[in-house]
């Protein structure tokens, strides 16, 4: 009798069963295949700034996208399995239980999350071979013409290059495997409660009042380019403040895997096949370059993501004042724009690009704070957040990324220019009006 050759897949921000490499490699080359995630406790954490690692925006986002996912799992006859025990608990002690003859893995290049790999590899049985590859980027590293180490400083040297010279895969598709190798592990549905979380509402005037998961980020995309086709006037429509369509909305459902850039990218290539190209259907592709772009300066600068002096080394002098950090947190500044941002933020676990970059800017321009703060408590509360966006998005804004102009934003401006008639501050300062 010829021996069943098991995969295990660890699931981490790879959330979805379309154009995912590790689920896809694991489908084509074993019999049997077993997906595992790990809630694990260290997200739930409370960090070197006083914030949860995690908040319960983003902990019920995943727990959807985990649910979704199991259940797309298994209407392709993957079996499913998932902890809250730590990862390197765990997932040893999976693969020798379950007898595996491999386990995937989404390649990874943030300190955090290679330690974890590290450790995890260590305590694996020696006869399992491991796969690592790069899953999260619009361009692989070995279809952009760079190296690691030569990834331009500036943004706009990167996108005109790879552009221009760059290369896109195609997408790789949900493979279903027979039923005779299914295990039904008959789990409880993950929880809120099992996080240490209580059960909550969002407000009605909430921009993100989506699910997570793959489902839900298909049926977004949908009616974002085909139904409403919102993506024709991306453009012009993606500094709003109200509503759900004045931008994609994509970010939740991308930072935790539950669809790929690829996946959107070649959709963008379909609408334009289909309604024609413009400078809207480019922007959103101009957006996942610079979501490229974050993730090639992680893996060039490493842990500099992270330190006060960012990747410039600049020598800024910035501040730990509790009181101005609380009063921007609780939108008690003196800035209304700000303030309704905020309390957005606080009440919602979203906000607009528009409204991070000046809330971002306030803190560190104005305030003088240390932007490592104000990243943290993004960190926490976004229900977007992505480490390599968050973290080199506040180190743009605070100067010590790479932005070369060191802008700073005019807050009372912005609102002028954003929010003329002061709607969207009416909505989230005087909730009551609405």
């Amino acid at each position: 009798m010829q021996n069943t050759k098991t995969a295990i897949v660890w699931f981490t921000n790879n959330l979805r069963i379309r154009d995912n490499k590790a689920l896809h490699d694991a489908c084509v080359n074993y019999d049997r295949v077993i997906g595992i995630y790990c809630f694990n406790p260290d997200e739930f954490t409370t960090m070197q700034f006083g914030f949860k690692k995690t908040e319960k925006y983003r902990a019920q986002f995943l727990i959807e996208s985990v649910k979704n996912l199991s259940d797309n799992l298994k209407n392709h006859n993957i079996s499913f399995y998932f902890s809250y025990e730590h990862p390197q608990k765990i997932l040893p002690n999976f693969c020798l239980t379950y007898n595996a003859d491999a386990l995937f893995i989404q390649k990874e290049f943030t300190k955090e999350e290679t330690t974890l790999i590290t450790n995890i590899k260590t305590k694996l049985s020696k006869e399992i071979t491991i796969f690592e590859s790069y899953d999260q980027l619009l361009y692989s590293p070995n279809e952009i013409p760079f190296s690691i180490k030569n990834i331009p400083e500036i943004f706009s040297n990167f996108r005109k290059k790879i552009e221009k010279e760059g290369k896109i895969k195609p997408q790789l598709l949900a493979v279903l495997k027979p039923k005779k190798h299914y295990i039904n592990f008959n789990l409880e549905t993950p929880s809120l409660s099992k996080l240490g979380f209580k059960e909550f509402t969002i407000p009605v005037n909430s921009a993100f009042p989506f699910k997570g998961g793959e489902t839900s980020a298909k049926q977004r995309l949908q009616n974002y380019f085909f139904v409403t086709k919102k993506l024709g006037f991306y453009k012009k429509t993606r500094n709003g403040l109200i509503g759900t369509d004045y931008s994609s909305k994509f970010s939740p459902w991308l930072a935790n895997g539950s669809i790929s850039a690829r996946t959107i990218y070649w959709e963008v290539k379909k609408f334009e096949q289909e309604y024609g190209s413009n400078s809207s259907t480019y922007w959103l592709v101009f957006e996942l370059i610079w979501r490229d772009y974050f993730k090639y300066l992680a893996m060039k600068h490493e842990h500099k993501l992270f330190t006060i002096k960012g990747i410039k080394n600049s020598p800024y002098h910035w501040k730990k004042d509790a009181k101005l950090i609380h009063q921007w947190i609780a939108g008690e500044t003196k800035e209304p724009f700000v303030n309704a941002n905020m309390i957005e933020l606080k009440q919602t676990g979203w906000m607009s690009n528009r409204g991070r970059q000046n809330v971002a800017s306030y803190f560190t321009k104005e305030l003088l704070l240390d932007w490592r703060i104000g990243a943290a408590y993004f960190e926490s509360m976004l229900i977007d957040y992505d480490v390599h966006s968050n973290y080199g998005n506040w180190q743009y804004v605070a100067g010590v990324g790479n932005d070369p102009r060191d802008r700073k934003f005019h807050i009372q401006l912005q609102a002028e220019k954003y929010d003329s008639k002061g709607k969207y501050q009416s909505m989230w300062l005087q909730p009551t009006l609405f």
